[in-house]
């Protein structure tokens, strides 16, 4: 039965392979993409269902036993994000299906997206490093396509921007994982930390982490986060809210993976600079959010202090912090896509983003004005929305730590993202309407629907949290004890 580990990522595979062939037709493009992603969503509920009785599972293609072959592994961890990105991918789908121009979708639209999800799972379940870079690289290579697609001025000059940034940063992945492998001989992530646990991490072991944590920090948007406003911004709704949901959060998973696995030995250099990057991210993102009046840069930094909060889970790594981590990660995703969906839905209404120039739009559109009243209130951590018991959890962790610096700052971050989400509810929702019924657009049921979903989704998550707590609570405790994972690749 391990067999099907595979298929979160070869179902995409395939079937954006086949769709290239069935350009003209939409209506199959659009549906066969949908069911994939609910498939997705059923493999993963079973997954983690049997990693809960049967401990982690493990796929060795070929026959070939770690560490010789190419491995998937899948624990609580990796599994709740795939669940989560089938979940945010089928809700973006369904917001496409009515907010895409057909000549975009006949750009081979959903190809490309299913391509990304397989790349996003795939970095999520691979077992060695190597693979994590190929995973990584095939992700990468569709988000510039859906980056570009639209041929847009704006569109192609920030398109640039981020194939540099990634082309560099994956050199220097590459760079790592060569130096790596002459110093340990093995890419498997298992052997990996065994080998590294037998020599003690030595030195240069340690600056070799560092490449990684430079690599991990540009994919993640920690704190070199400059490409990420331009990029984030530039595309169509559907694909932003897929950008901010899915892209940053891999880098995030591979620096918990790293560097609760691989690099955990010199805890005092490694996660203190990480939590110093998290401090910074926080700042940075903070000033950002709160400093621009265009909606899209709002949002787009609210998803920067976003990784910096995450982050601070690892940096403290208390049981307590790295559950909250885990539950803010998949949190995240879900009111990220949202937030999205709803800032895009509000700039296709009014043709402007300026938030200034918006007044009184719960007047026109009520249902849009309390889902973003409500994806305000997730993101700022108020019960019963399902940001705050992340924000408790972490923060309980960081007073255990004594990482009261790194508590602040979090905190007080997240009363910045409060205020910066206020500011667009009180300027844009509030006030007399500046849409006049005759020239009302009318906001598509298509539109709206994703939106509630989402929205609900945020609010069943806070008041049901209890349903992922076991999985929230073996996956953090599979992250602070690395033999669990070690024992399971290559003892079994």
């Amino acid at each position: 039965m391990n067999n099907i580990l595979v298929l979160p990522l070869a179902l995409p595979v395939l079937v954006g392979i086949l769709l290239i062939f069935f350009r003209s037709n939409i209506p199959l493009q659009r549906w066969v993409s949908f069911a994939v992603m609910v498939v997705n969503l059923g493999l993963s509920i079973y997954l983690l269902h049997e990693i809960h009785t049967e401990g982690i599972l493990r796929l060795d293609f070929g026959g070939w036993k770690p560490p010789f072959g190419i491995s998937f592994v899948a624990d609580s961890f990796s599994v709740l994000l795939v669940m989560t990105t089938s979940i945010v991918t089928a809700i973006c789908l369904l917001f496409a299906f009515s907010s895409m121009d057909r000549s975009h979708e006949k750009m081979f639209f959903y190809s490309f997206v299913n391509l990304l999800v397989a790349g996003v799972n795939g970095s999520f379940l691979t077992g060695d490093l190597f693979n994590l870079y190929v995973c990584f690289e095939v992700m990468l290579l569709a988000s510039y396509v859906l980056l570009a697609l639209g041929g847009r001025k704006v569109q192609l000059k920030e398109a640039i921007k981020y194939v540099v940034i990634n082309v560099v940063s994956s050199w220097l992945f590459i760079v790592g994982i060569a130096y790596l492998y002459g110093m340990v001989g093995t890419l498997n992530l298992a052997q990996l930390s065994q080998r590294i646990a037998e020599s003690g991490q030595p030195p240069l072991i340690t600056v070799i982490s560092i490449v990684f944590l430079t690599v991990f920090a540009l994919k993640a948007g920690l704190l070199l986060y400059f490409w990420l406003p331009g990029s984030y911004a530039a595309p169509p709704i559907a694909i932003a809210a897929l950008f901010g949901a899915l892209l940053t959060k891999v880098g995030i998973y591979a620096m918990f993976r790293m560097f609760t696995l691989v690099f955990y030995h010199q805890p005092v250099f490694t996660h203190t600079i990480i939590g110093v990057l998290a401090g910074l991210t926080l700042i940075g993102g903070s000033i950002g959010a709160v400093a621009y009046r265009d909606i899209r840069q709002i949002v787009v930094y609210n998803v920067i202090i976003s990784v910096g909060f995450i982050l601070i889970g690892l940096a403290v790594a208390t049981p307590e912090a790295m559950e909250g981590s885990i539950y803010y990660l998949i949190h995240d995703m879900i009111v990220k896509a949202l937030l999205f969906l709803l800032a895009g839905v509000m700039i296709t209404l009014t043709k402007t983003a300026r938030m200034d120039q918006i007044s009184g739009l719960i007047r026109n559109y009520p249902l849009l004005g309390w889902m973003f009243f409500i994806v305000m209130l997730s993101m700022a951590g108020i019960p019963p929305f399902s940001g705050f018991i992340g924000k408790v959890l972490v923060g309980q962790g960081a007073i255990e730590s004594g990482s009261y610096l790194l508590l602040a700052l979090a905190f007080g971050s997240s009363i910045l993202v409060l205020y910066s989400l206020l500011r667009v509810f009180l300027s844009c929702f509030w006030g007399e309407t500046i849409i006049d019924e005759e020239e009302m657009i009318t906001a598509k049921k298509g539109w709206l629907i994703p939106c509630a979903i989402l929205t609900i989704t945020t609010i069943g998550l806070g008041l049901g949290a209890e349903s992922i707590a076991t999985y929230v609570s073996e996956a953090a405790n599979t992250l602070l004890n690395p033999d669990k994972y070690i024992d399971a690749v290559l003892n079994d």
